[in-house]
């Protein structure tokens, strides 16, 4: 349900909204409206143009996708997956800017970025002084504590031949609170298997080794994405774009993936923010059917089974 809210003046000097396209800044302003009175929406692209642009159907869902993920590169709202696995977005700066009486509590998932209904990370718990918690002095290296409060201090190195400093005196007294092991429970040392601690920077003998993963990095795929172009891109635009192929590398896509949305990107000279849209088509494309294969005409081999009294 739409709801009235406040554009403040400061609005029209933004430089968060200035960095948009007016589309998106159009689609930031009805937003406002159609938010609940947390600052929440669902983050549908196909719902919020039915709300926003339902008069204005040159405007489809791809532009306010695009629309979507200019605002959220400008740091004004921020899209999140819920509990349900659907998406939903909030106004970062909700609560600075709209004061709202008697506000309803809402419907949709918190975002856990944010955390909280008041779109502000939850405050640090207070430290250990102010609730009256009195921390245990630090031990002395080498120091064992138990839970009956007993300290065990390290017997002084004597010498070579002695055992290592801070374990002569060391007790099992947890071993034997709990229960000793039975003796089938250890394994024996075997001798013809080999030492029991094997060094695990050498490959065993026989053993081939692991592939070694793609470590692709946002600086060389941008680097393929430059040396495609006939003229070098301006900075401010590579800028941009190596952010979007960064974040899109730490959320776990496949370089291939990038490769490919990358080069739609390049032939079809969009703008950095549509990266992420080009990245689900490339992943989410459907694969074309396969044709039938061709059967060869042969003759039946039981005429009469086959056409009857027909002929």
């Amino acid at each position: 349900m739409a709801r009235i809210r406040t554009i403040k003046p400061e609005a029209f000097v933004s430089e968060s909204l200035a960095a948009v396209s007016l589309t998106a800044e159009r689609t930031f302003v009805g937003l406002l409206t159609q938010a609940d009175d947390q600052g929440r929406h669902r983050d549908h692209a196909a719902i919020i143009a039915g709300q926003l642009w339902v008069l204005r159907p040159e405007h489809t869902p791809s532009d306010v996708e695009t629309d979507l993920a200019q605002l959220a590169d400008a740091g004004l709202i921020c899209r999140y997956t819920g509990p349900d696995d659907k998406r939903y977005l909030h106004v970062i700066t909700w609560h600075r800017h709209q004061k709202i009486n008697r506000a309803s509590k809402s419907r949709l998932p918190d975002c856990p970025r944010h955390n909280g209904p008041s779109g502000t990370r939850q405050s640090v718990a207070a430290p250990a002084a102010a609730v009256d918690v009195t921390e245990p002095a630090p031990s002395p290296h080498g120091t064992l504590r138990d839970t009956s409060g007993e300290v065990h201090e390290p017997a002084p190195h004597s010498g070579a031949g002695d055992k290592h400093a801070g374990q002569e005196d060391f007790t099992e007294r947890s071993v034997r609170e709990s229960g000793v092991l039975p003796a089938s429970a250890v394994t024996p040392h075997r001798p013809d298997l080999g030492p029991r601690i094997v060094d695990l920077g050498s490959t065993p003998s026989g053993a081939a080794s692991a592939p070694a993963p793609d470590t692709v990095s946002a600086k060389q795929l941008l680097a393929e994405y430059v040396a495609a172009c006939n003229h070098r891109p301006p900075d401010a635009f590579l800028k941009h774009l190596g952010g979007q192929v960064r974040k899109l590398l730490d959320e776990g896509i496949a370089p291939t993936h990038l490769r490919a949305a990358l080069e739609r990107h390049r032939v079809k000279g969009l703008s950095p923010s549509v990266l992420p849209s080009l990245v689900h088509e490339v992943m989410n494309a459907a694969s074309p059917a396969t044709p039938a294969a061709h059967r060869t005409w042969t003759n039946p081999t039981d005429v009469v089974a086959a056409y009857g009294d027909e002929l």
